[in-house]
């Protein structure tokens, strides 16, 4: 482990020197991309060189466990224990560290939401889980903008698609990806019964400078009144896109600019993100690779968590985690959920590292 972290440490004391060189920091974008690696290693090698001084502390205790003096003996002995427990978390820690990351962690996000079984229920829950991510985004210093959205008339969402925007996001929100699942006594229930509806979510990485080839002849681009429930600027104009990539059959609709150019750059980077993630979905499926969850048919049955009401509990099926202060969750403080998640996720890739 030490042999795989030495060549870190080596690559840090190299940008620490080229950072400040006059002819790196004259060239901004050079610049930026080495203080960007450097902030990122800094950690690991703080953890390492932390560790190195432990192992140093180990080595001279154990020296003086040969003394003469009994008591100079007690107090080595009792240094050791005390050393071999911060070794073994120092292990762990810089074990953490080694796991491969995932390229597309510090990408900003693009999160779709559709109502899925259970009919204007489902909707007004699709509405619930924007607003529970967007005032989550908002603690966590990410700023949302909407894509598109296909409203109710009684305010809830068949569909929405919006961006999340900030270092990090995409490794925030990866986990999801999935049917979410709600029982509680709709508000379009009369008689006080419990329903349980779904939405699906999935998530994608911003991939607005992927190297994928697109043909301006496979796509099709068609101008349309934006969709909604109304308001100043909906339905006047036709400054909203449908693009649909004839190969694929994918369609991206945007409505949120008022220009139509810039609707059309919006929904040509939305396709862009999608068939980057639909390669890199070909290749985990390649490799076996089953870590990240996957959007059904949006039936109940496929459910990844459930949001139940009476109960007020949050719970994940994936790991087993339940969090029981639902009205919290609901309100943007989901971040127990997803720290859960991310450790489950770094427990199985240490098994499957530790196996190569």
């Amino acid at each position: 482990m030490l042999d795989k972290l030495r060549p870190i440490e080596q690559k840090y004391e190299d940008i620490e020197l080229r950072i400040s060189q006059p002819e790196v920091i004259s060239n901004p974008t050079l610049y930026a991309s080495l203080i960007k690696e450097y902030n990122r290693i800094s950690p690991i090698v703080e953890a390492y060189r932390a560790h190195l001084s432990l192992l140093d502390a180990q080595t001279e205790a154990k020296l003086l466990c040969d003394s003469d003096d009994a008591d100079m003996r007690q107090l080595a002995e009792e240094e050791l224990r005390e050393l071999a427990e911060q070794i073994s978390a120092s292990e762990q820690v810089l074990r953490e560290f080694l796991i491969p990351r995932d390229p597309d962690d510090d990408r900003n996000v693009i999160v779709e939401i559709r109502a899925g079984t259970g009919g204007e229920e489902a909707a007004l829950f699709a509405a619930d889980l924007f607003r529970m991510y967007s005032m989550y985004a908002d603690r966590a210093g990410f700023k949302i903008s909407i894509t598109s959205a296909n409203e109710t008339e009684l305010g809830g969402l068949k569909e929405i698609t919006f961006l999340a925007v900030g270092t990090g996001a995409y490794s925030k929100f990866k986990f999801e990806s999935g049917v979410h699942r709600v029982q509680r006594v709709p508000a379009t229930e009369s008689q006080g019964r419990i329903q349980t509806s779904a939405a699906t979510v999935a998530v994608l990485p911003e991939v607005e400078d992927v190297s994928i080839e697109i043909k301006d002849s496979d796509l099709v681009y068609e101008s349309c009144k934006s969709s909604g429930a109304g308001g100043q600027h909906i339905n006047k104009t036709e400054s909203a896109v449908r693009l649909t990539h004839k190969p694929t059959g994918i369609v991206i609709e945007c409505q949120q600019e008022r220009s139509q150019f810039q609707n059309k750059d919006k929904a040509l980077a939305m396709l862009k993100s999608k068939l980057y993630s639909m390669k890199k979905a070909e290749q985990d499926e390649e490799l076996a690779s089953a870590r990240r969850s996957q959007v059904g048919s949006g039936d109940r049955s496929e459910k990844i968590r459930t949001y139940n009401y009476p109960q007020s509990r949050v719970t994940d099926h994936r790991i087993g985690f339940s969090v029981y202060d639902l009205a919290g969750f609901m309100n943007g403080a989901i971040s127990p959920m997803l720290d859960a998640l991310i450790a489950a996720d770094t427990a199985e890739r240490l098994k499957q590292n530790s196996e190569v």
